[in-house]
């Protein structure tokens, strides 16, 4: 199927580069409201032709868009591109609020095109050999998880992160997908969640250049620790922060009945990946077990266009997006009501890839 993206800022190189190693598709535009973005993207990668955003999405020879334009403008381009009845693929997240993510379901079913989201990391090597191991009992019945990022803001390092602390970011809504389309990937969808959140400083300075100096409003909570009740019983702990100076926690470990697993980041494709199980002295590292080890942005867009072929479900899915936005928005919810909040979407554990070599194989049903 023939591809074109949708927004070429720094995440988009990597994303031309991967998609052109799946047979299953072909990348042949790239459009940017600032077109001199979408010419050099074409000049590094060779990632098809340049055009302009309106003519992409209008254009017949374009059956998926990936949408890598800002949070901001996922629904707008989303919606865009399913009326003009092209399958469509965002970055996360899906949408800034349940509401539009539900919008985009709604339309891309009455369209009967395809909705996917990222993140699609969970379809690497180590969370998949995680799935596996959990699968196969290697830890007994989970019971619980943690899961925690960690850090001290992109103010630091990023030339422009102004976004990251206005509606629809922060810590929750930044990275909160990777650590919660993990979990979900790895032990089944939640139902209901609780939260405490707090804004630590109102306003925060810019460390980097070239705004160095100049201040940022802080509009969303900064550091939001989430109890996340699963549909199993497990229970998994999730904080998510922009306040922390230093930490010595891992990303995820997954706890059962009969070990605990530490899991990779989940905002990286490979390992390591350790298990101690009860009676062991000490941990011990697993080989991954499946292919995608390495950067591989862009899977999930290759393993919805192979469903659409293969007439199944896609994994990186626009339902399992929309559980991660429900969770996101209702973890916010709750630590401002200071109450227990149920889900109001069912959620959806996406299948897991066949183990061996990186290929389109693996993604078979």
């Amino acid at each position: 199927m023939r591809v074109g993206i949708v927004g070429c800022g720094n995440i988009s190189k990597v994303y031309a580069e991967r998609l052109g190693a799946f047979e299953c598709l072909k990348l042949v535009a790239c459009a940017d409201l600032d077109l001199a973005r979408a010419e050099e993207l074409v000049r590094q990668t060779g990632a098809g032709e340049v055009r302009s955003v309106e003519d992409l999405l209008g254009s017949k020879d374009i059956d998926v868009v990936v949408n890598l334009t800002i949070p901001g403008a996922h629904a707008a381009v989303a919606r865009a591109a399913i009326a003009g009845g092209k399958s469509v693929y965002n970055e996360k997240p899906l949408a800034l609020s349940l509401a539009e993510s539900r919008e985009l379901l709604e339309a891309a079913s009455r369209a009967s095109v395809r909705i996917g989201a990222a993140p699609d990391t969970f379809l690497g090597a180590g969370l998949q050999t995680c799935r596996k191991l959990i699968d196969d009992g290697a830890i007994g019945v989970p019971v619980a998880a943690n899961g925690f990022m960690l850090g001290a803001g992109p103010e630091r390092w990023h030339p422009r992160p102004h976004s990251f602390y206005q509606h629809g970011a922060g810590p929750m809504f930044d990275m909160g997908p990777y650590y919660i389309t993990a979990l979900v990937a790895l032990l089944g969808p939640a139902r209901a969640v609780t939260s405490v959140a707090r804004i630590t400083h109102p306003e925060r300075p810019i460390g980097s250049e070239p705004l160095k100096g100049q201040m940022i409003k802080v509009e969303v909570p900064t550091h939001v620790a989430t109890l996340i009740e699963l549909e199993t019983g497990a229970i998994a702990t999730l904080v998510t922060s922009f306040d922390v100076q230093a930490t010595n926690y891992r990303a995820i470990e997954v706890y059962g009945t009969e070990g605990t697993l530490a899991v990779p980041d989940p905002n990286s494709f490979g390992g390591p990946i350790r298990i101690r199980r009860a009676g062991e002295s000490d941990w011990r590292e697993v080989e991954t077990t499946h292919g995608y080890a390495e950067q591989s942005r862009g899977i999930g867009v290759a393993d919805m266009v192979c469903a659409m072929r293969d007439d199944r479900a896609h994994r990186a899915s626009g339902e399992l997006a929309m559980h991660v936005v429900d969770i996101m928005e209702s973890s916010i919810e709750a630590s401002k009501l200071a109450r227990r909040l149920e889900l109001s979407t069912a959620g959806v554990k996406p299948a897991a890839l066949r183990s061996g070599i990186a290929g389109e194989a693996v993604f078979s049903a």
